[in-house]
């Protein structure tokens, strides 16, 4: 969905580029890069996710789903992430230079697996929200979706939902690495495009995790080369809480200690 109609009429009336965004959201962290490819300035709204301002009346009216990103351009309201990446990008940079859709889609049809993934191995270690929390956002948030994921979580995710995420996860590591066994710098060849942006916070989330990286020794080697871009710098580093952090370490080494983490599961026995 390239643009929208935004529910907020107020939106219209904007000049320039809005960001509406989290600093660990990864769909953000893959527009900011964007953005920082391209040199452009943007006016930041930041949305904390953690304290659920997501769920407000005020952000669902600028994006429907209640979900981080979107992007106001001199009025005009965009809302997925890789409609977004497109757009900033536009026709003539060399980021466009994307031969095939196949590592878009893919990166976005990641992103279910990716959050799931991401509750169960990192977000599982802080302190669980009070009822009251759980009560406001079941009552404010619109996303029905969203909402049964909550539940979902708190309830805790049954194994084999894990397992088959970690699956699909891996089998896409393993599609990236067979792409760029012949030696390319790049997701697309020689040139850094929108299909490597797509893939950093994706790859950055999973090393927080201690995914097994070891199995995909090519895509290992494009990722210590691709995060020692500036962009990956100030756009994704530099949003980072380090408290947060912090904490992922701590949480991923008790796992570790207790065989529970994210190799344990059996998709990487069998």
């Amino acid at each position: 969905m390239p643009e929208i109609e935004p529910k907020d009429p107020s939106l219209k009336s904007l000049n320039g580029l809005h960001l509406w965004h989290a600093p660990m959201s990864s769909c953000s962290q893959r527009v900011r890069i964007t953005l920082a490819e391209s040199d452009k300035s943007f006016s930041s709204h930041v949305i904390h996710l953690e304290k659920d301002e997501h769920a407000s009346p005020e952000y669902q009216k600028i994006h429907p789903k209640g979900l981080v990103p979107a992007l106001v351009d001199d009025g005009k309201l965009f809302i997925e992430s890789i409609d977004i990446i497109r757009h900033i990008a536009g026709h003539d940079s060399p980021l466009s230079n994307v031969r095939s859709q196949k590592l878009l889609d893919m990166a976005d049809e990641a992103q279910l697996d990716l959050k799931l993934l991401t509750f169960e191995f990192l977000f599982r270690g802080g302190p669980a929200p009070s009822p009251e929390e759980v009560e406001d956002f079941q009552k404010n948030h619109k996303n029905e979706w969203l909402q049964q994921f909550r539940v979902d979580f708190a309830k805790g995710f049954d194994p084999e939902r894990i397992n088959d995420a970690i699956a699909r996860t891996d089998a896409g590591f393993q599609y990236l690495d067979a792409t760029l066994s012949d030696g390319r710098a790049f997701l697309e060849g020689d040139e850094f495009t929108l299909s490597d942006i797509a893939w950093m916070p994706n790859v950055h989330r999973f090393k927080l995790m201690d995914w097994p990286f070891e199995r995909t020794p090519d895509l290992q080697k494009w990722f210590e080369n691709i995060s020692k871009r500036e962009s990956y710098q100030e756009a994704l580093l530099k949003w980072q809480p380090e408290p947060a952090i912090t904490s992922f370490g701590a949480y991923t080494l008790k796992r570790r200690g207790e065989g529970t983490d994210i190799r344990s599961f059996p998709h990487f026995k069998s």
